[in-house]
């Protein structure tokens, strides 16, 4: 007997289905030998009669779902809430995908001088903008920036004060600034 009985049970008849409540099904059954041969899947609490393959189909899946449940209650895997829809059909995570290691490798170099153009590119655009600096601004922006002077100290190099080597320096920063944005712009 069945540990609970199904509400309803869905026959194919003539391209369609027929709603059949369980006792009827069950009567039936016993009268005709065919619907002993016919196939239901359960589906929210009711019997659908479907064909072969899709009942081979349901049943792989629901073996392959009781499997995943067996593994995580014996060693806590997974979370298998986590692998069901908004609907509780399950999703398939489980695919045998072979890596292609040759195609990971020549797409990882690839990667990596693209990056060391990119920089290389960048590097020769910052240096083409420091040297169409004026003569000073491009000095103390060095001195500043390349040799780890501070303000004083460069001051003290040029015969001049602290605050107009950081004006200068300041001046110089921006349009260095202005020069890689423009080559940044789409």
């Amino acid at each position: 007997m069945v540990k609970y009985a199904p509400r309803k049970v869905y026959i194919k008849v003539s391209g369609g289905y027929a709603e059949l409540t369980y006792k009827d099904f069950c009567r039936r059954r016993q009268v005709d030998q065919s619907y002993m041969d016919k196939l239901f899947i359960p589906v929210q609490g009711c019997l659908l009669e479907v064909m072969r393959e899709q009942y081979a189909d349901f049943y792989k899946e629901k073996e392959r779902w009781r499997y995943l449940q067996k593994l995580d209650t014996n060693h806590s895997l997974l979370s298998l809430e986590g692998f069901t829809d908004s609907e509780g059909n399950v999703i398939d995570f489980v695919v045998d995908e072979a890596v292609d290691v040759a195609e990971t490798v020549v797409h990882a170099v690839m990667v990596d001088r693209l990056k060391t153009a990119m920089e290389k590119e960048r590097n020769e655009l910052f240096c083409k903008a420091v040297a169409r600096l004026p003569e000073i601004q491009r000095r103390r922006f060095l001195l500043y920036y390349e040799y780890d002077f501070n303000f004083y100290q460069i001051a003290e190099m040029e015969h001049c004060t602290a605050s107009a080597v950081q004006k200068s320096v300041s001046v110089a920063r921006e349009k260095v600034k202005a020069e890689m944005r423009k080559y940044l712009q789409p």
